[in-house]
């Protein structure tokens, strides 16, 4: 590391104390790593095919959707050769994000060439709403010697149909080499065995260093909130900027306020968001926060182009995040997410530059003299027609994140803008339905209630009955000598 770097990387540690970081996000800076940034399905899958070529012994994925496509067929048919090869193949998918809680027929030839296939958290009645946390995260490690760790899923939205004019998914990875490999196959192993599988015996192959990029590989658990404490700390933490790309904004109060504090105390903070979404409604509601926030002074900017999916962050040309998590309560508190959290002046620079350049493909939103929001300039939208399959989230965890303007409505805390008249339209054309049932079949609405409280019911006697269990087998147990 040269000397320009080391003081960049003290000038961090000054501002933000390691075990402060440490103790925020739950995990440790691992140093002694090269770093590669990757951006768009472009440079990320190549990256993959190159290092799933070269393994010899080990393939593990982890992602979160896997589309039964020309590109899924794709790489589906790359692990099968290696698995004939000998290599062992272990792939993890999200039964929502495939949309199949059993194994799709898309993984049916690689089962047969003896790869191992797991679905994460599928429903079960021991855990009525266990389902609504989903396996979000986007790795892959070949050889535990190369890891990717991004916001890309494997899909044609990421690889664009040109005969169509479909341009891809703007997203953003990483290829990792060196020790922070083995924090990556860590957190896989904790989901793979989560999901049924065997753990092999002993730790990850130790990794020796490769470079001069230290990191901190957070692997986000339900409700552990690592990366949104740390998140927060950044928001307060930031002295110059802090630059955000979001593919499903919806900022808790807590962290919109944090923008807020920084911005008003002079900090340059700047949101890229999607205009034209593959769920479209929560781009929607992502809009009733930019009053809030403009008025502050934080920029906010829609991507012109088919569809902004990355999630990364710079702050102060000295951190850097990029991975899977969105800036919403599922990612903070209710998926198990992966993101790398970078602390080098490089790494930090050209997450920097990215961003900028991103920025020439999008339009800034404004309020106007009149007191109106509005882009500066109408971007297009995106192209009608067939719609690539989205890369799906929790529609009730959106539903629980989305309820600014709600709120804003109910409490008269906050003046609304026109464009949030869509989202109220929305509750209350939902809570009018919900009424009209109640009134016109009230039998069938206190069916569908005793059938919610059953299952709930249910849910607790299973509970309950396995901790009886369990502490009649440990009862039973003789005590050590």
């Amino acid at each position: 590391m040269n000397n320009d770097l080391q003081q960049g990387d003290e000038r961090f540690r000054g501002m933000m104390p390691d075990d402060a970081l440490m103790r925020a996000s739950g995990a440790a800076l691992v140093s002694g790593n090269r770093l590669r940034i990757l951006r768009d399905g472009r440079e990320n899958y190549p990256a993959w095919e190159a290092a799933l070529a070269s393994a010899r012994s080990t393939i593990h994925l982890e992602m979160y959707v896997i589309h039964d496509d020309r590109t899924g067929r794709h790489f589906r048919d790359i692990l099968v050769q290696k698995a004939s090869e000998g290599v062992r193949i272990r792939v993890l998918y999200d039964w929502f994000g495939a949309r199949s809680i059993f194994v799709p027929s898309l993984w049916k030839p690689l089962i047969a060439a003896g790869g191992e296939i797991r679905v994460a958290n599928p429903p079960t009645l021991s855990s009525l709403l266990g389902w609504v946390s989903r396996d979000h995260r986007k790795l892959l490690t070949v050889d535990g010697t190369i890891a990717f760790v991004s916001g890309l899923c494997i899909g044609d939205a990421w690889s664009g149909t040109a005969q169509n004019g479909i341009q891809p998914w703007r997203d953003t990875g990483v290829m990792i080499e060196g020790p922070a490999v083995a924090e990556v196959e860590r957190a896989f192993f904790d989901a793979w065995c989560l999901a049924g599988g065997s753990k092999p015996e002993g730790e990850p192959i130790a990794v020796p260093e490769q470079g001069s990029v230290a990191m901190r590989v957070v692997a986000t658990t339900p409700e552990t909130a690592g990366l949104y404490r740390l998140d927060l700390m950044i928001a307060a933490a930031a002295q110059e900027y802090l630059w955000l790309t979001d593919a499903y904004f919806l900022g808790t109060g807590a962290y919109i306020q944090a923008l807020r504090a920084a911005a008003l105390d002079g900090v340059d903070v700047r949101l890229l968001l999607p205009h034209g979404s593959d769920v479209q409604w929560i781009a929607n509601f992502s809009r009733t926060s930019y009053r809030t926030l403009l008025e502050a002074g934080v920029r906010v900017f829609e991507w012109n182009g088919q569809m902004i999916h990355a999630k990364t962050a710079v702050c102060d040309g000295l951190w850097a995040r990029i991975g899977s998590s969105n800036l919403n309560l599922s990612s903070w508190l209710g998926n198990w997410e992966l993101d790398v959290v970078i602390e080098n002046e490089e790494v930090a620079s050209s997450v920097g530059e990215m961003f900028l350049e991103d920025l020439e493909n999008a339009t800034e939103v404004v309020i106007t003299s009149r007191n109106k929001i509005r882009p500066v300039h109408n971007p297009p939208r995106s192209p009608r027609g067939r719609v690539l399959r989205s890369s799906g989230q929790s529609v009730l965890l959106r539903a629980v994140s989305a309820g600014s303007a709600l709120n804003a409505a109910v409490t008269g805390k906050r003046k609304l803008s026109r464009a949030e008249s869509s989202s109220l339209l929305s509750f209350a054309l939902v809570l009018m339905a919900l009424t009209l049932v109640a009134v016109i079949v009230p039998t069938f609405f206190s069916y569908a209630l005793a059938i919610l409280f059953g299952l709930a019911a249910l849910t607790l006697f299973i509970r309950a009955m396995r901790l009886r269990n369990r502490k009649d087998e440990e009862d039973g147990e003789e005590p050590d000598q």
